[in-house]
């Protein structure tokens, strides 16, 4: 899988996990009407894509506690809602796909948030997630 790929990959879980949260939506009614009938998205795009999101699903109170652990003055649900679910698609990953190294993960969240993020949250989305690695990292 190219890099190219992994991103698109990360952007549509990222996507997921926003559906679900501000439609208010279940990860089953987020998989009937994300992925849309002609929409060509290959095989292994969606594939990695789908991981992510249950990941993040399985773990989201995990993830969620994480967040709000290492963000000092920021209320969960105070958080830019594209700036919560790109944290948590990104941690998703760091726990779930262990082989992936942290820096390549919180680069790739960083390089997404550029575009779907404020500008001023790229400092904010770096801080977060380089604790929760550093946190993470076996001792």
């Amino acid at each position: 899988m190219t890099a190219a790929t992994r991103r698109k990959s990360r952007e549509l879980a990222m996507q997921m996990l926003f559906q679900a949260d501000v439609g208010k939506q279940t990860p089953e009614q987020v998989r009937a009407t994300f992925w849309k009938a002609g929409d060509e998205v290959e095989a292994e795009v969606r594939g990695f894509a789908e991981d992510l999101f249950r990941v993040a699903v399985a773990h989201q109170e995990e993830i969620d506690e994480l967040i709000s652990a290492n963000s000092r003055h920021w209320r969960l649900e105070r958080m830019a809602a594209v700036d919560r679910n790109l944290l948590r698609m990104a941690i998703g990953e760091m726990l779930g796909f262990k082989s992936t190294p942290f820096p390549i993960v919180i680069n790739e969240a960083l390089e997404i948030g550029r575009r779907y993020s404020a500008p001023e949250s790229i400092n904010f989305l770096n801080g977060v997630l380089d604790a929760i690695a550093r946190g993470l990292i076996p001792k």
